[in-house]
């Protein structure tokens, strides 16, 4: 008699890609800037999509605004949505301050996102401008 031997489909588990987006803002309304805005949303869609780990999750960037207030940059506020709606699991930026020029906005920013289980990354370190106070 003949032996029946039922084969299981062999189903390949894949890597889970990374939803990784970017922040880019210059703060200034010029030519100058607007082409430094350009150039920063053009190199991060680039090494997102070139990365095959990562998943392009898209460039929010805000043009003309300044830093120190979260409240006022209404793509900042956008990507942070994304983040809390499981959108985003990497954001990147260039440095910290383009991310935030308020130390105090960085930090519970950076917290919030960490308590979300999502990473972010500066490419460099700068300098926080602090308010002087008076003496």
């Amino acid at each position: 008699m003949r032996k029946i031997s039922k084969i299981e489909p062999v189903i390949p588990v894949l890597p889970v890609r990374k939803k990784v987006a970017a922040y880019a803002r210059v703060s200034k309304d010029t030519e100058r800037l607007a082409h430094s805005l350009s150039a920063q949303v053009s190199y991060y869609s680039g090494l997102i999509q070139k990365n095959p780990e990562w998943e392009y999750a898209g460039v929010y960037a805000d043009y003309g605004i300044s830093g120190t207030s979260a409240d006022g940059r209404p793509e900042f506020m956008r990507m942070l949505k994304d983040c809390e709606d499981g959108k985003i699991n990497i954001v990147l930026t260039k440095s910290i301050s383009r991310f935030a020029r308020n130390t105090v906005d960085l930090l519970e920013t950076v917290r919030h996102l960490k308590e979300l289980g999502i990473e972010v990354r500066f490419e460099k370190s700068t300098s926080i401008r602090c308010p002087r106070t008076a003496s």
